[in-house]
């Protein structure tokens, strides 16, 4: 057998779309105030997947004007981009935002391996991210490779069960909501600060 021979056929990946918002300068200085803002009124926040950060409630995202509200009017054109590109219907189609929130992770702050079901996508944002405040991982959502697989003797995409990458300020992902998820330890010493947010049909 030559290796010419060889065609390998990958029928089924899982994405994550990675944009990079535009102004997002201007955009990460109100949110952060806004963010920041919450946490005051609300110290304690809410716990979900965050081991040691500061979850929010859910973002008053209708609220005309707001920061928030334009933040949200914004990510539209990234989200119907997705949308197209995973070949969805589109036309007549109420694409909306269910819910946003946002996660402050300080040092050694992570979130553990979760998904958001009940939903078409899922997102995070970064608007507060310094360098190794924390990897973005997602774990292969196949079981069976996950339980049962032999010995690796090389590492590569066809028997990888954690992958992930690295962020920066102003880059927006965008992936399926059953995708299993997870944050890194936050070993900077500055904040780490994320929107995530789901996207369903009304």
């Amino acid at each position: 057998m030559t290796t010419e021979s060889l065609e390998i056929l990958k029928f089924f990946p899982e994405p994550i779309f990675k944009y990079k918002l535009e102004n997002f300068k201007d955009f990460n200085k109100e949110l952060s105030e806004y963010i920041y803002s919450l946490k005051k009124e609300d110290e304690k926040g809410i716990e979900r997947s965050n081991k040691g950060g500061w979850h929010s409630k859910d973002f008053e995202i209708t609220k005309k004007n707001s920061i928030q509200n334009r933040f949200a009017l914004e990510l539209q054109k990234y989200i119907l981009n997705t949308f197209q590109n995973f070949g969805w219907k589109t036309k007549n189609k109420n694409i909306r935002i269910q819910s946003m929130w946002a996660i402050i992770n300080k040092k050694n702050d992570f979130n553990v391996l979760h998904s958001h079901p009940n939903c078409f996508l899922s997102a995070a944002y970064y608007v507060k991210a310094e360098k190794n405040c924390g990897r973005f991982q997602v774990e292969n959502p196949n079981i069976a490779k996950k339980n049962f697989y032999p010995e690796v003797a090389n590492k590569n995409e066809l028997n990888v069960l954690l992958a992930g990458n690295e962020i920066e300020e102003g880059d927006l992902l965008i992936f399926p909501g059953y995708l299993p998820h997870k944050v890194s330890k936050n070993e900077s010493n500055e904040d780490r600060i994320v929107i995530s947010f789901n996207v369903d049909i009304k």
